[in-house]
């Protein structure tokens, strides 16, 4: 596996609690990496120390190659950011917008304007290229910093909450936009709040706890973690009246229907799946100081029950 991001022992800390505590972690070169966790779980600290904003106070990290403490000029060269702001000029076009960062990449004034025109139409906004930025929508808003960013394409795009405030039209919108970034080879780190996001983005999602990486894996083993599917049985206002859990398994789900049938039970029937929604209420419950491990998930690792 080429590696774009290694972190080793990560720690950083405001005051006398760690906000990241010896995290550790790697990102492969061409995927997507999405970070998980509560507010204050370290999520934004984590991204501020990989593009070289925050010096951490302990452990190593290296971004495309580069150690983000001892060369981070190089490291800024080899990514883009994105935050949960736009990070755009009100009042100038979209087009102004993306040939004044262009000027300011070294472009010359030609080449600034050709890949403005690119960008733009790359991004869908090419019906709103010589409107001013106010007047956009925050759909649009996001499209645009996102454009922004491959003024000079990156290594490593960090992406952090990169949707938040967007209706769903927008967001998943966006969410092709990343898609087509990661497939053109662009290795994505993403933090967000919408766990349907990283479950329909990422290659692998990471869960913050208490600073440390407390669970590590494909959204599919992650929900395997904390379980199978489940047969459940409301009754005609719509409570939940039994739970039967099956393996997955048409024969394990007849099963669990004839037991249903033969105990005389009455209701709708409904077929329930884990969620990334259940492994995130898992892990983050957990009471502090409990051990959670950083490797990824394999047959042998404790459940998520185990880790809470």
């Amino acid at each position: 596996m080429e590696t774009a991001i290694q972190v080793r022992d990560l720690r950083k800390a405001f005051g006398p609690k760690p906000v990241v505590d010896d995290l550790a972690f790697e990102v492969a070169r061409g995927e997507v990496f999405a970070l998980l966790g509560p507010n204050g779980a370290g999520k934004t600290t984590t991204i501020n120390i990989l593009t070289t904003l925050t010096a951490a106070d302990a452990g190593s990290a290296t971004v495309a190659g580069w150690d983000v403490r001892s060369h981070p000029d190089e490291v800024r060269r080899r990514i883009s950011l994105t935050g949960q702001a736009a990070a755009v000029d009100d009042a100038l076009t979209g087009t102004e917008n993306v040939v004044m960062f262009a000027r300011l990449s070294g472009l010359g004034r030609a080449a600034a304007r050709r890949r403005a025109e690119d960008l733009i139409a790359r991004f869908a906004l090419t019906d709103a290229a010589s409107r001013a930025v106010r007047t956009y929508s925050g759909g649009m808003r996001r499209r645009l910093d996102l454009a922004l960013s491959f003024v000079v394409t990156p290594e490593v795009l960090f992406l952090d909450e990169p949707t938040t405030g967007l209706d769903t039209r927008s967001r998943r919108d966006l969410w092709d936009i990343i898609r087509t970034v990661a497939g053109a080879g662009t290795t994505v780190f993403l933090t967000t709040q919408y766990l349907e996001e990283a479950d329909q983005l990422a290659d692998r999602i990471a869960v913050l706890h208490d600073g440390r990486i407390a669970a590590l894996g494909t959204a599919a083993e992650l929900k395997a973690r904390i379980g199978g599917d489940t047969v459940e049985l409301h009754d005609s206002r719509g409570e939940l009246r039994r739970e039967i859990p099956t393996d997955g398994t048409v024969a394990g789900l007849r099963r669990a229907l004839d037991r249903l049938d033969t105990e005389g039970d009455d209701g709708v029937v409904t077929l329930r799946r884990p969620t990334l929604d259940d492994v995130f209420l898992a892990v983050t419950s957990s009471p502090a100081g409990r051990p959670v491990s950083g490797e990824p998930v394999d047959a042998g690792s404790p459940t998520l029950e185990e880790l809470a």
